[in-house]
């Protein structure tokens, strides 16, 4: 039976490895055509590459950071692929250590990527997404975005931003017809949050980012009457 993604249109930011390229590779599982970026274009021409076996996908070198990048992505994206329906921020970044020992520069990379990246995405997608009779936001959070933790200051403060601007912009853009919810995963198995000096638990225990993509596919194929707004993720065993 033929998938409802199929000829829809995914843009992933942050789509080379980790979160972004399972959900990428699985999309492209499910029939979708799939747009994905990352800041280093070696980086983003090899995962293209790896993945054309699996249909259709194009890449495109941008710091989501910077809006005119963030904007070009987007655009680039929906002329490719005649539009978006389906819009995934997953990049981001984490620097783990006491508030007075985090640089300025430190904290307003952060800010500016994961809270800052997610609004010009949006902005950018909204105008195409409106065009769409399937059009859905995934804001890709944390469990840090409700949750303080030391040596989290900047991380945490990036997080709480997301949450409350996608749940303010899931108010504002419901009578659009565009879904749109929040993925708040907590230790994922991609070496991203290791902090230093913390000892090594392994990682058999962590979510793997293709249960992450799992969760987008059985939102997508919800009936549209329906909205998951926010979505909490932790591992079920993790060690005690």
């Amino acid at each position: 039976m033929q998938s409802i993604l199929t000829g829809k249109t995914a843009v992933i930011t942050g789509g080379t490895r980790g979160i972004g390229r399972a959900i990428a590779e699985r999309l492209l599982q499910e029939g979708a055509k799939v747009a994905i970026c990352g800041r280093d274009a070696g980086g983003v021409e090899q995962a293209v590459e790896q993945m054309q076996p699996l249909g259709a996908i194009s890449g495109f070198r941008a710091d989501v950071a910077d809006h005119a990048q963030a904007a070009a992505f987007i655009e680039d994206a929906a002329a490719r692929h005649g539009g978006i329906d389906i819009l995934v921020n997953n990049a981001g970044k984490g620097i783990f250590r006491a508030m007075e020992q985090l640089t300025p520069e430190e904290w307003r990379s952060m800010i500016e990527l994961n809270l800052n990246g997610t609004f010009y995405c949006c902005h950018a997608a909204l105008p195409h997404l409106k065009k769409s009779d399937a059009a859905y936001i995934f804001n890709i959070s944390s469990l840090a975005g409700k949750n303080p933790f030391k040596g989290g200051s900047g991380y945490n403060a990036s997080k709480f931003g997301v949450e409350g601007f996608t749940e303010a912009m899931m108010l504002d853009h419901r009578g659009d017809g565009i879904r749109v919810t929040t993925i708040m995963p907590g230790s994922v198995d991609t070496g991203f949050g290791v902090v230093p000096g913390q000892p090594d638990k392994g990682h058999e225990w962590k979510i793997a980012p293709g249960d992450i993509a799992s969760v987008i596919v059985n939102l997508l194929q919800l009936p549209r009457r329906t909205l998951v707004s926010r979505v909490e993720m932790r591992p079920a065993f993790p060690p005690k």
